[in-house]
């Protein structure tokens, strides 16, 4: 599971980044099905439909990847449903919305009802961080599909925004600066290029403390940080241009994203030191640092555009909050 060179890669480990891009655009040209209150296409942090003249509701969907094997390992279930609102909630709130409600599916081969109670507690937990509820969910029992152990956890999340609100791309303007805000860790992005390296290239055991200090199986643990209240707070106080929430892709290709055509982000990569996780897997991997980049967060999970005289305000908010944020660029014409 490496290149040429015996560096570790994400395709190599069995994620390939550019055919789940090619499906997008493969589903682009095939999908009919549509209405007239639909605002905007797909390849957006969450879907935006508009609700009335005024409001627009947005919606988002996801899970963790391959995070489960790590909760699997450990026999710890608790905190995998933080990971399944963050991701899914976070990608709702980088257009300005507030998330109402998200519902839940879980896939076992075995049904153990401690362990899907535990796994929903996490969930339920998540959703309280995020000011949003748990209106319901579905539980499906795959006997000769998963092994009787193992499971897979996806969520929905709805929220609203009003019209006149909406953050993007058409918001940003050259000049503007970038807010890094930290991430816990590495989220839920990247796992199955973590997991290789560390535990069959490295055959580091969960409870090594390695270079962290920590049990190794406790920071592949930690849960996604949700910065959905923050971010609101945030857009309430300052002006806010758009919002960006980092998780497949790194910060460079995330960030793209909230970017109109003709500008780009200059980032200053040595604003920050990112967590020594990352460091363990690109050095016992030899994973090249723009793989690195376009695989993991980097320390960066969520970034806010806002003008250059919003600057040390919104830091102030942040820091308010318990949120480490930084400026980490600015976005000027190509």
């Amino acid at each position: 599971m490496t290149d040429v060179e015996g560096r570790a890669t994400y395709a190599a480990a069995g994620v390939d980044i550019e055919a789940g891009d090619r499906a997008v655009e493969l589903i682009k040209k095939r999908l009919t099905s549509t209405r007239p209150e639909v605002v905007g296409g797909l390849g957006g942090f969450a879907g935006l439909f508009r609700l009335d003249d005024s409001r627009l509701l947005a919606t988002s969907t996801d899970g963790v990847g391959t995070k489960v094997a790590i909760a699997q390992a450990m026999d710890r279930h608790d905190t995998i449903g933080i990971d399944l609102v963050g991701m899914v909630v976070d990608d709702i709130v980088v257009c300005g919305a507030e998330p109402l409600f998200m519902t839940d599916y879980i896939a076992c081969g075995r049904v153990v009802p401690e362990r899907i109670a535990a796994i929903v507690a996490g969930i339920d937990a998540g959703c309280a961080l995020a000011g949003c509820a748990l209106i319901g969910g579905e539980t499906a029992e795959h006997p000769g599909l998963l092994e009787p152990d193992a499971y897979d956890v996806a969520g929905a999340a709805t929220g609203i925004v009003a019209a006149d609100r909406v953050l993007g791309p058409e918001r940003v303007r050259a000049g503007d600066v970038v807010v890094a805000m930290r991430s816990s860790g590495l989220h839920s992005n990247g796992y199955s290029l973590a997991r290789h390296v560390l535990l069959t290239v490295a055959r580091l055991p969960l409870d090594s403390t390695a270079d962290l200090g920590v049990p190794l199986g406790e920071v592949l643990l930690t849960p996604t940080r949700i910065y959905a209240k923050d971010c609101l707070a945030l857009a309430a106080a300052v002006e806010v241009h758009a919002l960006c929430h980092v998780t497949g892709g790194g910060l460079t290709a995330n960030l793209a994203r909230v970017l109109p055509a003709g500008l780009t982000a200059a980032i200053d990569r040595s604003s920050w030191t990112p967590d020594p996780i990352f460091d363990l897997i690109a050095d016992r991997g030899r994973v090249a640092p723009d793989e690195m980049e376009r695989t993991f967060n980097l320390g960066v999970g969520m970034v806010a555009v806002v003008p250059e005289a919003a600057a040390a305000a919104a830091l102030a908010l942040l820091a308010q909050r318990g949120v480490e944020a930084w400026v980490a660029g600015t976005v000027r014409r190509l």
